[in-house]
């Protein structure tokens, strides 16, 4: 196997750093990412208000993923050949125009049809993280500004969500969707001032923003579809098994429709380059340990420590800043020795910090779930950082989109299915301490496979090293 078959070439990148670019990306990168979380603080307003149920509100959250797994990969190829800078601009005005919308919204209707638009507005700026940071950040320095708009996010993340929570208290359930804009309006001038963009028209006639065709169009289609069966069949999977499986079987018939069509050729050629396709699937993998937070500790806490969720909120916030102090560590240490090897050690780190859950049992005092907690954080950020780095690097200069829109997807997979397989694991023993662990067990089984993989990688990028060139 020759080099290039491991990982496409990376061009020089420019000569210095532009630190203001990677700040702005880290705002925006806050805004998108948080509204994965803040969304929960509306969920019991937007019910009482509408006169839908629980359940339904469900789809609140529901409606702003499903476009990120339906869009990303078709909105990364054709970023590949559009304006990052102008496209950066445009997204987070999206974002913000579709967020006044949701807060504004007179149904639940147009709720959920607000958040989908929103989703689709953080799907293409997702699309261009990856194009923006080669275009501006020094190649020996990717993993370090990576790690920085990671600490940027996570730190963010942990003073956003109190003001979330304050504002739907205070000032009811659609201010949670504004608090966010004053960061999108320094997140969208920095870009402004600072992200390079294309004149109006290359000189070889290259339009700035290429028209989307039907063939995106079709790829939305399919994948969209694909990734509502997803969803559907891992939330009933639990309680209707054979409608869970149904609906998951489905999502394999449509994704392979998509894969027939000529549009998917290039996401295909790119994950099946080791180089790029290992690491793609071992972010999937280990992004499954979001399945401690949104199942495994929640259930852990109330149904076993019997704790209020306060101590939920602890743990989480513990897992978050030992994510953003490792964030940095990993990116500085994968410049220098390689990201696919920090990747590895990230991984592992991340097997053994979920591990540490089996330590806990009914007499275990909160502090012990809170350094659990920290453990398995500061594995993922170390994780993070340089996967991030490794998928970038691995991407051809015309492939940075559809790599960032495939490892966007990817990381969405891994949140989808974690919680999924935390639950099927609780429910398999009965819950309580013995569900904590299968979960744990099941998690790290995960993630043990994507070290695998990473090792895999490891070992052709090794054998392609040692081989003579032409």
């Amino acid at each position: 196997m020759s080099e290039t078959e491991l990982s496409a070439s990376v061009s020089e990148g420019p000569e210095h750093t532009r630190w203001s670019v990677v700040t702005a990306l880290g705002l925006a990168t806050l805004v998108v990412a948080s509204e994965l979380t803040m969304s929960a603080f509306t969920l019991a307003g937007a019910s009482e208000a509408f006169g839908v149920s629980s359940a339904a509100t469900a789809w609140i959250v529901s409606a702003y993923t499903l476009p990120l797994v339906a869009v990303g990969i078709p909105a990364g190829r054709w970023l590949d050949r559009a304006d990052a800078g102008l496209v950066y601009l445009l997204a987070l005005v999206a974002v913000a125009v579709t967020s006044i919308w949701s807060a504004a919204a007179g149904s639940f209707v147009s709720l959920i049809a607000s958040r989908i638009a929103l989703g689709t507005a953080a799907a293409f700026f997702l699309g261009i993280y990856m194009p923006i940071v080669a275009a501006t950040v020094r190649e020996n320095q990717h993993g370090l500004a990576i790690g920085v708009i990671g600490t940027i996010m996570m730190l963010g993340g942990v003073g956003l969500a109190p003001v979330g929570g304050w504002a739907a208290e205070e000032l009811g359930w659609r201010w949670v969707f504004l608090v966010k804009l004053p960061i999108l309006v320094v997140a969208l001038l920095m870009g402004w001032w600072t992200i390079p963009r294309k004149g109006a028209i290359a000189a070889t006639g290259e339009r700035r923003l290429p028209p989307l065709g039907m063939a995106f169009l079709n790829d939305i289609f399919w994948l969209g579809l694909a990734g509502f069966a997803l969803l559907k069949g891992l939330d009933l999977l639990v309680h209707s098994p054979i409608w869970g499986a149904a609906c998951l079987a489905a999502t394999v018939v449509f994704s392979v429709i998509w894969t027939r069509f000529d549009s998917a050729k290039a996401p295909l050629s790119l994950l099946s380059r080791p180089g790029f396709g290992l690491p793609a699937l071992a972010l999937t993998l280990i992004a499954a340990i979001i399945g401690l937070a949104a199942f495994s500790f929640p259930f852990y806490i109330t149904d076993v420590l019997q704790e209020s969720p306060q101590l939920l909120a602890i743990a989480v916030v513990g897992f978050v800043i030992a994510s953003a102090v490792a964030a940095p560590i990993s990116g500085l240490l994968a410049d220098k020795i390689g990201p696919v090897m920090m990747s590895a050690i990230g991984a592992a780190i991340t097997v053994m910090g979920i591990l540490t859950l089996l330590l806990l049992d009914a007499n275990s005092e909160r502090w012990d779930l809170i350094w659990c907690a920290v453990a398995a954080g500061f594995g993922m950020g170390s994780f993070n950082t340089a996967i991030m780095t490794t998928l970038l690097n691995a991407a051809g200069e015309k492939e940075r989109g559809a790599a960032s829109g495939l490892a966007g997807v990817a990381r969405m997979l891994g949140s989808t299915i974690g919680p999924a397989v935390a639950a099927m694991a609780w429910g398999l023993v009965g819950g309580g301490v013995a569900g904590l662990h299968a979960g744990a067990i099941a998690l790290a089984g995960l993630a043990f496979i994507g070290l695998l993989a990473l090792i895999w990688a490891l070992r052709l990028q090794a054998g392609a090293a040692t081989q003579p060139t032409a």
